[in-house]
C-alpha cells in the first residue's frame, strides 16, 4: 500500500512538472508573439513574463486561463525543488552535479514569485509588476550592501554566463539527450531541434544584455541603470536595424516558448 501511494504521488509531480512545462511555454511564447508584432508593425508590445500574466487575464474567460496557468507554475515550482533536492535524473553530488541542483533550486524560486503573481491576479489582490521595478528594486537593495557593487556585478557576470550556457545548449545540442524523441520521424525530430536551438540561442542573448545592464548598474552605483525582459526588448528596438534584431529574438523567444512544451511532452523524467 505505502508502495502504491508512493507511486501516485510520483505520477502526479510528474504530471504537474509536465503541466509546468506548459505553462512556462505558453509565457514565453505570449511575450514572444507580442514583441513579434512590434517588430513587424501589427501592433503588440514589448513585455515580460509579468505582462504576459496581464495579457492572458485581459482575454475572455481570461481568469479561467490564468488559472490554468498559475496551477501549471506552480506545479513548474514543485518539479524544480524535486529535481534539486531527490536528483532524479541523476546529477549527483560532485561539484558540477550539485551547482546545477542548486541552479534547479533558484529557478524554481524565480518561477515561485512568477506563479505568485499570477494567483494574486487571479484573485484580485495584485496586479502584474513590470521586469524593470523588479529588478531595480533588488539591485538597489544589493547596492546598499557592504561591497554593494561587487555584488551586483557578480550577479551580472553569473547571468552572462547563464546566457553562454544557453549559447552552448543550443550549439552543442547536448539537451537532445533529455527528451524521448524516437516516437517522431527523423524530420520531425529535426525540425524539434531546429526550434529548440533557436529558442535557446535566444534566451541566451536576453540573459547576456539583462547581465550588461547589471555590470553598468554596478559600474555607475545606478540602481536605475538595471534592466528586465520588456527593457531588453526595447532597447533591440532601438538599435539600428532595430525591427530585424527584435523580430529574430521575438520570433526566438516563441522558439524558446515551443522547446519548453516541447519537454513537456518528450522530456525524460525517471525515479521521481
Amino acid at each position: 500500500m505505502t508502495q502504491q501511494l508512493t507511486n501516485h504521488a510520483s505520477l502526479w509531480v510528474e504530471r504537474l512538472g509536465r503541466f509546468g512545462y506548459v505553462s512556462k511555454g505558453v509565457v514565453y511564447g505570449i511575450v514572444g508573439l507580442l514583441a513579434a508584432q512590434v517588430a513587424f508593425g501589427t501592433g503588440g508590445k514589448t513585455t515580460d513574463t509579468q505582462g504576459a500574466l496581464q495579457t492572458i487575464v485581459n482575454q475572455p474567460f481570461g481568469k479561467f486561463l490564468l488559472a490554468l496557468v498559475a496551477i501549471g507554475l506552480i506545479g513548474y515550482v514543485i518539479w524544480r525543488f524535486v529535481q534539486a533536492i531527490k536528483d532524479p535524473e541523476n546529477k549527483g553530488n560532485d561539484a558540477k552535479g550539485l551547482a546545477v541542483r542548486i541552479g534547479y533550486a533558484v529557478n524554481g524560486l524565480i518561477y515561485a514569485s512568477l506563479a505568485l503573481s499570477a494567483v494574486q491576479i487571479v484573485m484580485g489582490t495584485g496586479s502584474a509588476k513590470n521586469s524593470s521595478d523588479s529588478t531595480e528594486n533588488w539591485t538597489a537593495r544589493l547596492l546598499s550592501q557592504p561591497f554593494g557593487q561587487w555584488l551586483v556585478g557578480t550577479v551580472g557576470v553569473l547571468i552572462i554566463a547563464l546566457g553562454f550556457y544557453q549559447f552552448y545548449q543550443a550549439f552543442s545540442a547536448k539537451f537532445r539527450k533529455e527528451l524521448n524523441l524516437t516516437e517522431l520521424s527523423n524530420k520531425e525530430a529535426q525540425w524539434v531541434m531546429r526550434i529548440s536551438r533557436f529558442g535557446l540561442a535566444a534566451r541566451g542573448i536576453v540573459f547576456c544584455i539583462i547581465g550588461w545592464f547589471l555590470i553598468e548598474a554596478a559600474r555607475q552605483s545606478n540602481a536605475a541603470t538595471a534592466e528586465g525582459l520588456d527593457e531588453v526588448l526595447q532597447t533591440l528596438a532601438q538599435q539600428p536595424n532595430g525591427a530585424w534584431l527584435l523580430g529574430i529574438v521575438a520570433l526566438g523567444l516563441v522558439a524558446y516558448g515551443i522547446y519548453t512544451i516541447i519537454q513537456a511532452r518528450y522530456r525524460r523524467v525517471v525515479n521521481v
